[in-house]
């Protein structure tokens, strides 16, 4: 196998992380794969590149942020076009399904997983203020004007606590998502809109932030499959279609980096 001297730094959980190695290995590239939650000196070694987050692919001391595939086309110069984004209207809508989706979910969490790391990511608890979070964060940016930080994404998610009532949050959310999309859609989603991984449109900025939700809750109703739950409203194939999900719920890497951690 050739060496493509590429190395994808990733953590376990992690949505893009697993989507950008699925991107490789189906095109045949080579990496070296770096664990950050295993490897002591890998958040350093980004910091010296300039890189704050994962994923990030990483060439000859060169980097770009994993996030988007068109980015990552970019970056490796592959001749390539993705698939058409679904459109505003139907990203939206597909938005409120997830997070309505998850809201259902937690309840139906086994109470002795709830507040413990699962896969070797966070506690079910955490996992859907982190889906919830990314809506949140979504309406600042579209609605408020604010830039997109990795920070801003991941407010409060680290800290949750087991008092923490994170169902009437995602009600919340969800109530703040209906009132954006009353307002918002149809609307001109062209305009381009700061984030911590690069420029991006109003629309590739809405498709990032609804794929992303959709794989979390995967995740959440998978917490449930594995547990010998029964999800109310499971996600059905026509939620997800269109989505530029990682084939995979989790990474194989995953039950390795358990072993390592």
């Amino acid at each position: 196998m050739t060496d493509t001297g590429i190395s994808v730094y990733w953590a376990p959980g992690c949505s893009s992380c697993l989507r950008v190695k699925e991107f490789l290995k189906e095109r045949g590239i080579p990496f070296t794969s770096v664990n950050v939650a295993a490897d002591p000196g890998a958040m350093d070694r980004l910091a010296g590149f300039g890189a704050r987050s994962v994923p990030v692919i990483e060439r000859g001391g060169a980097f770009v942020y994993a996030q988007s595939n068109a980015d990552i086309t970019a970056f490796l110069g592959l001749d390539e076009a993705g698939p058409d984004m679904l459109a505003p209207d139907v990203l939206a809508a597909r938005l409120d399904t997830m997070l309505r989706a998850s809201a259902r979910y937690l309840p139906q969490v086994p109470p002795h997983l709830l507040h413990d790391r699962y896969r070797n990511f966070f506690a079910p608890h955490n996992l859907a203020h982190h889906i919830f979070r990314i809506g949140e964060a979504f309406l600042e940016v579209d609605r408020d004007g604010y830039d997109y930080s990795y920070e801003r994404m991941m407010r409060g998610t680290h800290d949750v606590g087991p008092g923490d009532d994170i169902q009437a949050y995602g009600a919340e959310v969800i109530e703040q998502v209906d009132r954006w999309r009353a307002s918002a859609v149809p609307g001109d989603f062209s305009k381009t809109v700061e984030t911590y991984y690069g420029p991006q449109t109003r629309h590739e900025f809405l498709e990032r932030t609804t794929w992303h939700i959709a794989q979390h809750t995967r995740q959440l109703e998978s917490v449930l499959s594995d547990n010998g739950v029964s999800a109310n409203g499971p996600l059905r194939p026509e939620d997800l279609e269109g989505l530029p999900l990682p084939r995979n719920v989790w990474s194989e890497d995953d039950a390795l980096a358990e072993s390592e951690a």
